[in-house]
């Protein structure tokens, strides 16, 4: 009589379990469909644990527009940037704790018109879930929760660099020209060099510009072009100009520009005639 009880048991827990399994296994297939891939899905904060949703949303909707230029890549997270729907399939589900879980995903790439690109390949990815006041939700996917706060990290550096520049360009430069409204300033980089003691060096093409309101326009009143090397240092939390070494005006200014640029002459000799064909009128201070 105890060994038939002890089966009903084993039964009744063989059975639970593999109903629990096939709920998480669900579970895993809907959150697929707020996997973020070209943009956040909106609701998908109900769907995706609150860190992790927060650098999602940081990525996708607080960075500068330029950064998805540069970091395309952080922004397909199944897809590339070629018009096909990703088309999931939950291969399997591994409970790791109590409180965490791995899917692995199989995506097939899909037209609009519901056939599968037969020239890219079943791409695996791992769906990392974590269970959060009773629902499973998406904690990670493919280790991207890592990239993005690296990412993320070294957009806020560069950005703290280009505020210190800009700064720096009004209260030292923008003063030599005639006055207006507001001064924009403009900055081209070349190259950046870290010297791993807190300082940096920039190369680069500087813009200064001066412009009345007109109306809801801007009208052009004076500025110019400063062509260097600058010396940055880290401070509170940010970063200061410490010297600006600008090429020569006139006759000197290939000779010195070559001795600022050294290597990465070829470079800011590109830059430098982008910024020549835009055509702005200047005034030399």
């Amino acid at each position: 009589m105890k060994v038939r009880i002890i089966l009903v048991l084993v039964a009744v827990l063989a059975a639970g379990c593999s109903s629990s399994d096939e709920q998480l296994r669900n579970r895993a297939a809907e959150l697929c469909q707020y996997i973020p891939d070209h943009e956040l899905v909106a609701g998908s904060e109900k769907f995706i644990t609150p860190d992790f949703y927060a650098v999602l949303d940081t990525m996708f909707n607080h960075l500068p527009e330029y950064e998805a230029m540069d970091h395309e890549w952080l922004y397909y997270f199944v897809t590339s940037n070629g018009g096909t729907i990703a088309d999931y399939e939950v291969d399997t589900v591994e409970r790791l704790d109590k409180t965490h879980a791995v899917a692995t995903i199989l995506v097939r790439q899909q037209w609009e018109d519901g056939s599968f690109d037969e020239e890219t390949d079943i791409e695996r990815h791992q769906l990392l879930m974590e269970r959060v006041q009773g629902q499973w939700m998406i904690a990670d996917f493919d280790d991207h929760k890592a990239d993005c706060i690296r990412h993320i990290a070294i957009s806020r550096r560069e950005e703290a660099e280009r505020d210190a520049v800009s700064a720096y360009l009004v209260r030292e430069i923008a003063p030599y020209y005639v006055k207006g409204d507001r001064c924009i300033p403009a900055i081209m980089l070349v190259d950046v060099e870290e010297h791993g003691d807190g300082t940096l060096t920039l190369w680069g093409d500087f813009m200064v510009e001066w412009y009345n309101y007109a109306g809801e326009s801007l009208c052009f009143v004076s500025g110019g072009n400063h062509s260097g090397r600058m010396t940055l240092e880290e401070k509170d939390g940010g970063f200061v100009v410490t010297s600006f070494e600008q090429t020569t005006d006139g006759a000197g200014f290939t000779e010195s520009a070559k001795r600022i640029f050294g290597e990465r002459y070829p470079i800011f000799e590109n830059v430098h005639h982008v910024l020549y064909e835009r055509g702005t009128q200047s005034t030399e201070p």
